[in-house]
């Protein structure tokens, strides 16, 4: 039986991931700040909490992360943990860098230094390229355009550092936006879906928006976490971009959340400049050919399977 440990299982990619590997036949431990006083509601959403192992780990914190790797031997270690929201990085930047940046390198750092044949995931971004003028790939030059994304460049290189120069089986995966049931209510996609099941159940309240004429390449959270796996089941270390290799803009997806309650999105929403981001990415776009053609992973589900079932959990409460 393999073990795999989960940094940052708490969240939409840590449950889903920790669920596929239970599936796999994992033994699955995770880290949360405090293990003790954990809830974990998107493993209990699940149905998971009971079998996986919680641990106490501050991952921007060396000795922390030490001690945790040196009574807990595992094969495969997934990197998902860190402040994960492009607006909170601007209010938040040092908060940012340190627990994605910091904590990136030391896990490196200790399994470097214990000598371990562990594989290391790491969650990389489609933010760190910025604005893409055209479809991006594994060998598309980083621009970010927000703290996160300097954050997600910064341990992308520090990945492939210790990949070139030390001989870590180190990757990581270039995840465009995905979304879940499971998604925190403070992104868009979430405020959205959330938004038009309210007022279609008669809120009378209009949603706000900022610039809803940028794109995204949208997928779905339970697929991608496959790539993540796939990824360390590759014969060497490599980087992928994970994506569908479809954009589309905000507002198309706002028109098809209020289609799919029977509403019509122009009588309920508003433009709210205040809204936008300091600096935002226009456009998103990605070229993921590398992961069908090396690790036979392709995204199965389109932004219209996507809002239908994202709308349907908030409907309902599940968790995809």
């Amino acid at each position: 039986m393999k073990r795999a440990l989960i940094i940052g299982i708490s969240g939409q990619d840590g449950a889903y991931l920790a669920r596929l590997l239970l599936e796999k036949g994992y033994e699955v431990h995770g880290t949360s700040r405090g293990a003790e006083s954990a809830d974990l509601p998107n493993l209990r959403r699940l149905g998971i909490r009971g079998h996986v192992a919680i641990h106490t780990a501050i991952p921007a914190d060396s000795s922390s992360v030490m001690t945790l790797l040196q009574r807990l031997p595992t094969d495969e270690i997934y990197n998902l943990s860190g402040q994960s929201s492009v607006a909170a990085s601007f209010r938040a930047p040092l908060e940012t860098f340190d627990s994605i940046t910091v904590a990136t390198l030391n896990l490196l750092e200790c399994i470097r230094l214990l000598r371990r044949p562990v594989r290391f995931y790491h969650a990389g971004s489609s933010e760190a390229f910025g604005d893409t003028q055209s479809p991006a790939d594994e060998s598309t030059a980083f621009r970010p355009r927000s703290p996160y994304g300097i954050a997600k460049v910064a341990a992308h290189h520090a990945v492939v550092n210790y990949r070139e120069a030390y001989g870590l089986f180190a990757s990581t995966g270039i995840l465009f936006n995905h979304e879940s049931p499971l998604r925190p209510g403070h992104f868009v996609t979430q405020k959205i879906v959330s938004a038009a099941v309210r007022i279609a159940g008669g809120s009378g309240e209009r949603l706000q928006l900022g610039n809803v004429d940028v794109t995204r390449d949208w997928g779905w959270a339970p697929e991608y976490v496959e790539a993540m796996w796939r990824i360390l089941q590759h014969a060497v270390p490599d980087d992928f971009v994970v994506a569908t290799g479809r954009s589309h803009t905000l507002r198309e997806f706002v028109d098809r959340a209020f289609a799919a309650v029977d509403l019509d999105a122009r009588d309920h929403l508003d433009i709210d400049p205040a809204q936008a981001r300091p600096a935002d990415i226009l456009a998103s776009a990605a070229n993921p050919t590398k992961a069908l053609r090396v690790l036979g992973w392709r995204a199965t589900r389109g932004i219209d399977l996507i809002v239908r079932d994202l709308v349907a959990a908030a409907r309902t409460g599940a968790g995809g």
